[in-house]
């Protein structure tokens, strides 16, 4: 059986993620941090059958990630599909010239450290299966054409610098698919109820990347299934 794990997926594009993977057949693995809300996201999707499992994983704590991977072992002996898509946005990060560097660190250490640290920790895991693929989830406000909007600046920082990991990993993991994507402003507790896009249009391409995408795309940055620019 195919393995996923997806980080937080308690809620949002993460869960939404688990949940189409799991309704493809895939063993899914619900990453959070929180051990209640991560168990409760495990049960809704387990209601639409399939069984999920709950791993408790803080992205930005080497020690919980090191800890998630030893357990992860104990259940499953390879990993086809590890989707980085915790994230976060730190109250105060409105002016670039204004933010603390206690809230940039904060930012990075979870949306661009925790992906390049939990690929680490997986990455022999990952090594072990047929089609190996890293899905990193990125944002538009990451990318470096057409400039910045000047929202949310310690954000969109932390996403560039993502994508930056994802075009490392691809280089140093030939085997691997490993790719950035950006769901688009999508309607979650991040996003806001005025987003312009579902839950599901948001998680669109990163299930296509984890089951109908040719292995050979990689080192790309996608929205709706088609490269744009960094």
């Amino acid at each position: 059986m195919k393995t996923a794990l997806v980080t937080g997926a308690n809620k949002g594009i993460g869960h939404e993620v688990a949940r189409q993977l799991m309704a493809k057949g895939f063993h899914v693995f619900v990453g959070a941090r929180n051990r209640g809300a991560g168990r409760v996201a495990a049960d809704a999707i387990a209601k639409n059958g399939g069984k999920p499992t709950f791993l408790e994983i803080d992205v930005a704590d080497n020690a919980s990630v090191t800890a998630a991977a030893r357990e992860f072992s104990k259940i499953a002996d390879h990993l086809d599909f590890l989707v980085n898509n915790a994230g976060i946005v730190v109250d105060g990060d409105s002016v670039v010239l204004e933010i603390s560097d206690e809230l940039l660190r904060k930012t990075l250490e979870t949306n661009t450290l925790g992906a390049l640290r939990v690929t680490r920790a997986f990455a022999l895991l990952l090594a072990k299966s047929k089609k190996p693929r890293v899905i990193n989830v990125s944002s538009g406000g990451g990318q470096l054409t057409g400039g910045a909007d000047r929202c949310a600046p310690g954000y969109c920082i932390s996403k560039t610098a993502l994508n930056g990991v994802t075009s490392q990993l691809a280089a140093a993991l030939p085997k691997f698919a490993v790719n950035s994507v950006c769901p688009g402003w999508v309607q979650t507790d991040m996003g806001g109820k005025n987003a312009t896009r579902s839950v599901g249009q948001g998680a669109d391409t990163i299930v296509w990347l984890a089951t109908d995408a040719p292995q050979k795309l990689t080192g790309k940055f996608l929205r709706d299934r088609k490269e744009i620019p960094w």
